[in-house]
Formats: structure tokens, C-alpha cells, sequence
């Protein structure tokens, strides 16, 4: 009996000696990442967001004043100009959202000048965005923290694994403080970007993330970047139409990635050098702003507009306007995003899945399936379903969805959507979007 009482381990046999972690070290520089992460892209989002304002204030000016369209698209054209400059040194690490490029790096298919991609997409990523062109500005962030990462390794004393890990917590960090959502940031670098789940990468990841939110909240406040609040549950009963709706939507979502994956070689049939493509989508959005200014940019105000549409009305007057915001916001997307410019498709993947969301949600309110307050459930579990289908990341979508709306009401039946869209692309031969884009980017 005394022999088995000194074989039993007690908690200081068994647990670490306090402050014995391994990678405290790394957590701080991870923190340290995120902070510069964080300011560059909250001035990044705070200069897109004031220059969408403006827009919506210059476009129906020049309605009322044509003769202001002259300097308007004079000034275009200079953009379309310096773009071109910024592009020419390092085209294939500027256009497009810059995920592939990193994913590239991580697997030494491709090597990054990290210094000067920095601030060529920070100034690239504005002059193709605050136009109003149809991006996301979370491609860009995700590079630019990436960069921060990789200058941080190269700049102090680490080993190559550690470099890296510094490189992912960039990615991380620029997600998070794209979106305020520093959980989804995380989440995407595991699922999207290194696919595994190491307890040092993924801890030290999330520090970064949480360190870059830090800095957006001093910017922009606690408030989540697209609250959408969700007074009503979706009945149960309900449910069962979740199943259609995942379909269409898993049908739609190869649809976009069939789309999407086939930009660059239609324009490679425009006689124009690939440094100039912007200036078709530059000069197309101008006809788009003077319709309507609400439904330019990536864009965080029009999803607002979309869940604030007063379903208690003639329905039927709603519903094709709906799908010609859908029609214009699809076809304008590609041509944005082919058009060899920085820019990110996470947030006009979002706005076409609001729209798609909004109509389904308006043919069910019609035909008495779903009640009309329960309008803007379908709008988010849409958005989240759509995303994680064309992405391949349900858990970064829900995630994201989640931070993003700022509530959790809703995760059961919008696990159930994305799950169903999810599976329908994948059976229809769907791949991870940033992966496939990657392999069309850098060929073998």
C-alpha cells in the first residue's frame, strides 16, 4: 500500500512550473504583429469608408451636373495611370486579394518582397476600392498583415518555423481587423491557409488577432462592422426549406467559382497590357454610380440597405429589383475582380449572398412560408451558406457571420445551410476557392 502512495503523481508531478511556456516569446511578437497589423488596416478602412461616403455624395451631383462627369473621368484616368505604375514592378503580387500569393509563399512555390508589396497594395488597394469598384478590402489586409509578418521574421533573430509563424499570424491579424472579428481570423488561417491545427501556430495566431481588433475597436468603436440584429428566431417548422435553399445556393456558389476561375483568360483576349485592364471596370462603374451610389464598393452600407427592405409591402414589386441588384452586382464583381487590380472577393461574395438570401426570403414571405420577420434570418444564413460554399471554409463562414452580425441566435440553422451548399459544390467538383486560384496564378 505505501509503494502504490509513492507511485501516485500529484498536480506539481504533472503540471508546468508557472511561466514555463515555451513560446512566450513568439505570443509577444505575434501581439506585436497584430498592433502594426491593426493601425495600417483601420487607416486603410477608415480612408475606404469616407471615400464611399464621398461617392455617395459626388454621384448624384454629377446626375444634377453632367458637365462634372468631364473632370470626373479625367481624374479616372489618372488613376488608372498610377495603378499602372504601382502594378508594373510586382504585378503577380498585387492583383487580385493576395491569398494565393501568400499560400504560394507558405508552400515555397513563390518568394515575396515583402517591403515594397506592403505599401504598393496599401496605395493600390485604395485607388482600385474608394472608385467604388466591386472589392472586398479584406484581400488586401490579409497581404498586407502577411507582409508585416514576414518584415517582422526577417528583421529579428528567429528560426525559419518561427518566421512563418510570424507570416500566419499576419494573415490572421489582417482578417481580423478587416472585419473586427478576430475568432474568424484565426479560424480562416487553419481551415483556408495552412489546413492543420498546431496548438503553437494557432494560440500564437490568435493573439495576434485579438491584438489587431484591439486597434480597430479604438478606431471604430465596439459595434460589430455589420450589425444586423436579429429580433426573431426561424421556427422549426421552417427548417425543411433549408434544404432547398442550400441547394440553389451550392448550385450558384460552383457557378461563381466556375465564373471566377475563368476571369483571366478572358481578359487575356483584350488587347490591352495587363497593367491597364482597370481602366475598363473603372470607367464601366461610372454608369453604375450615376443609377445608384448605394451599390458601389464591397459593400458593408448596401448589405445594411438589404436586410433594412420593408417586406410588409407589395412583395412583388420588390423581387425584381432585387434580382437586377443581383444580376448587376454578379457580372460587375468578376470584372472588378479580373481586371489585374487589388482587391478581395469576401465581402461582394457576402453582398451577393444577402441579395440571394433577400429574394429567397421574399418568394417564402409571399407564398406564406416564412413570416415576414424572420426576413432577415434568411438574409444572414444566406450570406454565411453562400460564403462557406464558394470558400470551402464552413467554419470560417459561420464564424465570421457570427462576428460580423454580432449574435448567435442563428448558428444552428445557418450550420445547416452552409453545411448543405457546402456539400452540393463540393459534389459538383467545387475547390477551395484561394487554393484554385493559386494553381492557376503560379502553374508548374
Amino acid at each position: 500500500m505505501d509503494n502504490q502512495l509513492q507511485t501516485i503523481k500529484r498536480a506539481k508531478d504533472i503540471l508546468n512550473r508557472p511561466m514555463s511556456i515555451s513560446f512566450v516569446s513568439l505570443i509577444i511578437r505575434g501581439i506585436f504583429v497584430g498592433l502594426i497589423t491593426g493601425l495600417i488596416v483601420s487607416i486603410f478602412r477608415w480612408i475606404i469608408d469616407r471615400t464611399l461616403s464621398f461617392l455617395a455624395f459626388v454621384y448624384p451631383l454629377m446626375v444634377n451636373h453632367l458637365w462634372l462627369l468631364v473632370p470626373y473621368i479625367l481624374v479616372t484616368l489618372l488613376i488608372v495611370f498610377l495603378l499602372s505604375k504601382i502594378l508594373k514592378p510586382c504585378l503577380l503580387d498585387l492583383v487580385g486579394s493576395g491569398v494565393p500569393q501568400i499560400e504560394a509563399v507558405l508552400l515555397n512555390e513563390h518568394h515575396m518582397n515583402a517591403g515594397s508589396v506592403l505599401w504598393r497594395k496599401f496605395v493600390g488597394g485604395l485607388l482600385a476600392i474608394c472608385p467604388g469598384l466591386f472589392l472586398g478590402r479584406e484581400g488586401p489586409c490579409i497581404q498586407m498583415g502577411a507582409c508585416v509578418g514576414q518584415l517582422f521574421g526577417e528583421h529579428s533573430k528567429t528560426t525559419s518555423q518561427e518566421k512563418r509563424f510570424l507570416l500566419e499570424c499576419g494573415v490572421a491579424a489582417g482578417l481580423s481587423a478587416a472585419f473586427s472579428a478576430p475568432l474568424a481570423g484565426a479560424i480562416f488561417l487553419m481551415e483556408e491557409i495552412t489546413f492543420n491545427f498546431q496548438p503553437q501556430a494557432c494560440i500564437t495566431a490568435l493573439a495576434s488577432a485579438i491584438s489587431a481588433d484591439l486597434v480597430t475597436i479604438l478606431f471604430f468603436g465596439v459595434r460589430p462592422c455589420l450589425y444586423l440584429p436579429l429580433h426573431h428566431n426561424l421556427p422549426e417548422g421552417n427548417y425543411l426549406w433549408l434544404i432547398i435553399l442550400g441547394v440553389i445556393l451550392g448550385i450558384l456558389a460552383y457557378v461563381y467559382q466556375y465564373t471566377l476561375l475563368n476571369l483571366r483568360w478572358w481578359y487575356s483576349k483584350v488587347k490591352l497590357p495587363n497593367i491597364y485592364h482597370s481602366v475598363i471596370p473603372l470607367l464601366l462603374v461610372i454608369p453604375i454610380g450615376l443609377w445608384n451610389a448605394k451599390i458601389l464598393g464591397g459593400s458593408h452600407k448596401f448589405i445594411a440597405y438589404i436586410g433594412s427592405l420593408n417586406t410588409s409591402g407589395n412583395l412583388l414589386k420588390l423581387l425584381p429589383i432585387l434580382v437586377v441588384f443581383l444580376i448587376i452586382r454578379f457580372c460587375f464583381s468578376m470584372i472588378s475582380y479580373g481586371a489585374s487590380v487589388p482587391g478581395g472577393i469576401f465581402m461582394p461574395i457576402l453582398v451577393l449572398g444577402a441579395l440571394l438570401g433577400a429574394i429567397a426570403a421574399v418568394i417564402l414571405i409571399h407564398q406564406g412560408i416564412i413570416a415576414p420577420s424572420c426576413f432577415l434570418n434568411i438574409v444572414v444564413i444566406s450570406m454565411a451558406a453562400y460564403f462557406g460554399a464558394i470558400e470551402e471554409a464552413p467554419f470560417t463562414a459561420i464564424t465570421l457571420l457570427t462576428e460580423m452580425v454580432g449574435s448567435v441566435d442563428q448558428v444552428f440553422p445557418m450550420a445547416i445551410l452552409t453545411f448543405i451548399a457546402y456539400i452540393i459544390s463540393n459534389l459538383l467538383g467545387g475547390q477551395p476557392i484561394y487554393a484554385s486560384l493559386r494553381k492557376e496564378m503560379f502553374k508548374k
